[in-house]
């Protein structure tokens, strides 16, 4: 049954640590898995952390670390020595261990140590440093199951037992040559059904999907999407085999990329979480929110050219709170839809007839509806005729241009490699309330000739 943290367990926590019950904390803590403890661990201060993460054996320790949030686990691992750090990480994969080793400030010391402790896994770790944390090389581990082509199935056997005692997951066999090239992979499956002096050569699947090192991470993501696997292998400029990339890290990088696109359509300038420092969360919002005041400045001196119309047809000031709004949610749907999917498929920003003409048919019938539903209503309410065909005809018309702004706009910035999620955010929004607005003076100046 999944754990529920409430307030009354970490209140009981809280006086067990109070009172020094070992007993109590050890009981109610060890039952839990290491995701459970982190988020256990974010509603007590550091020293209480502290108290209940020296009750866990050393493994366990280590898998809480990799479970921690970045900005708490640096903090949180600023209390503990070098060795113990070093001692914690060798106990991981080597990309959560690259992970946390980069985030601290005496790399150098913890790899020192690590040399001496394991110098294969402190090898390992110093090679994925050399890689950015956004490309393939920074999402990999080290630890897999390879094969050679020329051996056995009993040979292939024996080692699998020995390098299967590295390797957390194991989900693929790789096959390389004697240079270590990738070549394909061998299901476990197919292992079995063969005889024991079967070669790898004659029952490997060499129809293999490897990425680069350098990739992309978000296009690693996609790829792994696209094909539904749960791993894939990472190979150097030769084709060396050198690391595999498994579905947890993929997940981390999608939620991530999803992360950074809400922000962005809901005008933060920089990936922040609620932890952050009041200048960070600042810095993020403050931006945009600038852009929409001088949207804002900007609509206000719009207003002041058609002063006369407002004091001549004062009905006229009613409606504009409608106008803007529908055209703001108008756009920010159609951009969202566009984002979406964008993301699904990158290769989705191609212009076509057909998708603008679908766009514009959806406009269309949505225009109809909202401006006739407005019509009928103002002519209840008793409204002069000429006003409800400005605030109608108006409306149609922002809906189809919104709409079309906001397919068109996240296409644009995709084009220039701009995230399109900026434009279902404050950019949309403002732009439509400027739009929106000429167009509605611009029709009672039509009809009402003034």
């Amino acid at each position: 049954m999944p754990f529920e943290l409430t307030q009354d367990f970490i209140d009981q926590i809280k006086q067990a640590i109070s009172d020094g019950n070992d007993e109590f904390v050890k009981n109610r803590m060890e039952e839990l898995l290491p995701q459970d403890i982190a988020s256990v661990m974010y509603e007590l201060d550091i020293e209480e952390s502290k108290y209940i993460f020296t009750h866990f054996d050393k493994k366990l320790r280590a898998d809480i670390i990799s479970e921690l949030d970045e900005s708490y686990r640096v903090e949180f691992l600023e209390h503990f020595t070098p060795d113990e750090i070093a001692q914690y990480i060798t106990l991981l994969d080597s990309d959560d261990a690259a992970d946390i080793l980069s985030e601290q400030e005496n790399q150098e010391e913890i790899i020192e140590i690590l040399e001496d402790q394991n110098e294969e896994k402190a090898k390992d770790i110093k090679d994925l440093l050399h890689y950015d944390y956004d490309t393939a090389g920074g999402l990999m581990q080290k630890e897999l199951i390879r094969a050679n082509l020329n051996w056995t199935i009993e040979k292939c056997v024996e080692e699998m037992r020995i390098q299967a005692k590295k390797v957390g997951k194991i989900y693929s066999v790789y096959v390389v040559d004697n240079n270590e090239k990738l070549l394909g992979r061998v299901s476990v499956k197919k292992m079995l059904l063969s005889d024991d002096g079967t070669r790898i050569s004659d029952i490997y699947d060499p129809d293999v999907i490897s990425v680069d090192a350098f990739m992309p991470a978000t296009e690693v993501a996609d790829l792994m999407k696209k094909y539904d696997l749960v791993a894939v292998p990472v190979v150097n400029n030769q084709g060396k085999l050198i690391g595999r990339i498994t579905i947890d890290d993929v997940v981390d990088v999608i939620t991530e990329k999803a992360e950074m696109d809400m922000q962005a359509m809901s005008g933060l300038s920089a990936q922040v979480e609620e932890e952050d420092s009041v200048w960070d969360l600042t810095k993020a919002r403050l931006p945009w929110l600038m852009i929409g005041m001088c949207g804002g400045i900007l609509g206000a001196q719009f207003l002041g050219l058609f002063e006369n119309f407002i004091s001549l047809i004062p009905a006229m000031a009613f409606f504009i709170p409608l106008i803007t709004a529908t055209g703001g949610n108008v756009g920010i749907q159609s951009s969202s839809l566009i984002v979406q999917s964008l993301a699904r498929d990158p290769s989705f920003d191609e212009f076509s007839l057909y998708r603008l003409g679908k766009g514009f048919l959806v406009a269309f019938i949505n225009a109809i509806a909202i401006a006739g539903l407005v019509l009928i209503v103002n002519m209840i309410l008793g409204e002069s005729l000429k006003l409800t065909f400005v605030v109608s005809i108006a409306l149609f018309s922002v809906v189809i241009l919104a709409s079309l702004m906001g397919t068109v706009t996240p296409l644009i910035l995709n084009r220039f490699g701009i995230n399109p999620a900026v434009a279902s955010g404050p950019f949309i929004t403002t732009m439509n309330d400027l739009l929106g607005l000429a167009v509605y003076f611009l029709v009672a100046y039509t009809l009402f000739k003034i």
